[in-house]
């Protein structure tokens, strides 16, 4: 029997965590694990409960959202990913909450479907990109780089980490044939239990390829390799 999906909720309204706890809850493989009311505390659930994924808001008390997600990030003893839950659908907080280290970027109209999708999509390891946000992310760091080459700068951190090196050359990457039809299907959205159907393939090989492929584009997540075959034609 697989271990069901461990969830964290952080937000600073009692009334919206129940109603996620709900949601979620009434799925078989998803158990809430506990429940932090701003990000400070959520640092610190995340550290004791382990959980497989977080869905975290933005706006709250002392140390908000994008900061705790940070700091989950980056504690190597902490293996979860952040979705970010939130009312506002702010360039801001989708480009901040990307580069703290989320795993997606989610609004709190969406259906109670669409918060299930995210949760197990996060927990497969997949980055939850709607495609007009890709559209977003790829104009941002296009705009980044035009700016950065016409003052003949070092490329700005945001740039580098979401185009790969070289960015604007024919596929400074070498990729194996298999690898570059599975980021094909990653920019497609497509999960790895997906890509493993379409590709006719086992789970655990698909994860070896991406794997290989972040590691090629010295990328730290999907969402990084979704927006480089984006900007170079794989998508």
């Amino acid at each position: 029997m697989t271990d069901p999906i461990r969830v964290l909720l952080v937000d600073d309204h009692a009334v919206m965590r129940a109603g996620f706890r709900m949601i979620l809850e009434a799925e078989d493989e998803i158990v809430v694990v506990g429940e932090a009311a701003d990000g400070a505390d959520a640092v610190v659930a995340a550290a004791e409960l382990l959980p497989d994924v977080i869905c975290m808001d933005v706006q709250m008390p002392g140390v908000d959202g994008i900061e705790a997600t940070r700091r989950i990030a980056d504690d190597p003893e902490i293996d979860a990913a952040v979705v970010i839950v939130t009312t506002f659908d702010r360039d801001d907080y989708l480009f901040e909450a990307l580069e703290a280290g989320a795993s997606g970027f989610l609004l709190k109209n969406a259906g109670p479907e669409e918060l299930v999708a995210a949760v197990r999509v996060a927990a497969a390891g997949d980055a939850l990109l709607a495609p007009e946000v890709t559209r977003r992310v790829i104009a941002r760091f296009a705009a980044a780089e035009r700016v950065s080459a016409a003052t003949t700068r070092t490329p700005t951190p945001d740039a580098a980490r979401m185009s790969g090196p070289q960015s604007g050359a024919p596929l400074p990457v070498t990729f194996t044939e298999r690898e570059t039809e599975v980021l094909r299907l990653v920019a497609q959205a497509m999960s790895n239990a997906e890509i493993a159907r379409e590709l006719y393939i086992g789970e655990a090989t698909v994860k070896t390829h991406v794997s290989n492929v972040l590691q090629k584009l010295g990328a730290r997540d999907r969402v990084a390799a979704v927006v480089y075959a984006h900007r170079h034609g794989l998508a």
